[in-house]
C-alpha cells in the first residue's frame, strides 16, 4: 500500500504503490485520483485507508485540483468546501497536518523544512516543471519563513527518461528551459527526464538534501501509468510534520 516512507527530523515522506485498495479494474486497487472515472465511494475509502496507514486523519489530508500549472495554494485546514482550487502546490505552517499530491506518470515533489515548521507538496509534470512549480512552492515556503538551505526534498516514482518519448522539438523546448531534462529512450528516441529537470531546480535554490525514487511508473506494473494504461488510477505523495 505505502511503497515508501521515510522521515527526517519529525518530517514524514510517503508515496503509495497500486495495492491494497479496493477499486475494480482497471483502478486496481488503491486509486486515490478523484477525477480519473473511478466510483468515488471506492476513492473515499481507498483515501481513507492509506492516510490510516499512515498514522493520518483522513479528514485532514489536503487534496489539489491539479491543472499542470505553477499556482501555489497556502493552506491552514482542509478546504471548507467541494471547490478545491486548481493549483499544482500546497503549502502549510501547520504541524500534523498533511498535504498530498496525485501523480501517474508526472513527479510527485514533497518539501519540508522541520526547523521553520513548514511543508509543501506539487505536482511537476513536464508543464509544471518548465512552467515552475517547485520554484513557485520553494518561494511560498520561505514566505512563511522557512529556508532553502534547511529544507528536505523527496521526489516520487514517476516516467522515467529511458521511457518518457517526446517529438524532438518538445524535447528541445524543454531541454532551452532546464538542459538537465534532456534525455533519450532507451531505443534511442527523444526523451525527456522531468525528474533531473525538478532536482536541478532544487539545486538551483539551495536545497541540499534531495532524494529521487528509483521507481519507472512505465516500468513497474506496482505503480500506476497514464502512459502506459490511460484510463487507470493515480498514486499520492503525502508530507506532514510530527
Amino acid at each position: 500500500m505505502i511503497g515508501q516512507h521515510d522521515h527526517a527530523n519529525g518530517a514524514h515522506f510517503a508515496f503509495t504503490d497500486r495495492w491494497g485498495g479496493v477499486s475494480a479494474v482497471p483502478y486496481e486497487e488503491l486509486n486515490l485520483g478523484g477525477a480519473v472515472g473511478d466510483d468515488p465511494a471506492a476513492v473515499r475509502a481507498n483515501r481513507e485507508l492509506a492516510a490510516k496507514s499512515l498514522g493520518l486523519d483522513p479528514g485532514r489530508v489536503v487534496w489539489m485540483n491539479q491543472v499542470h500549472g505553477r499556482d501555489v495554494a497556502v493552506v491552514e485546514g482542509p478546504w471548507e468546501t467541494s471547490e478545491v482550487p486548481a493549483v499544482d502546490a500546497v503549502v502549510t505552517a501547520r504541524r500534523g497536518l498533511a498535504l498530498a499530491v496525485l501523480t501517474a506518470d508526472c513527479v510527485p515533489v514533497l518539501l519540508a523544512d522541520p526547523v521553520a515548521g513548514v511543508v509543501a507538496a506539487a505536482h511537476a509534470g513536464r508543464p509544471g516543471m518548465v512552467a515552475g512549480v517547485v520554484p513557485a512552492a520553494v518561494e511560498a515556503m520561505v514566505s512563511l519563513g522557512a529556508d532553502p538551505s534547511r529544507m528536505i526534498a523527496r521526489t516520487g516514482p514517476a516516467v522515467c527518461g529511458r521511457c518518457y518519448e517526446v517529438p524532438e522539438r518538445m524535447r528541445a523546448e524543454v531541454a532551452a528551459v532546464r538542459p538537465e531534462s534532456y534525455a533519450e529512450t532507451s531505443w534511442g528516441t527523444p526523451a525527456v527526464d522531468v525528474a533531473s529537470g525538478v532536482h536541478a531546480q532544487l539545486a538551483e535554490l539551495g536545497v541540499p538534501d534531495r532524494q529521487a525514487s528509483g521507481v519507472c511508473t512505465l516500468e513497474s506494473r506496482d505503480h500506476y501509468s497514464y502512459r502506459r494504461d490511460r484510463t487507470t488510477g493515480r498514486l499520492a505523495g503525502y508530507v506532514w510534520l510530527d
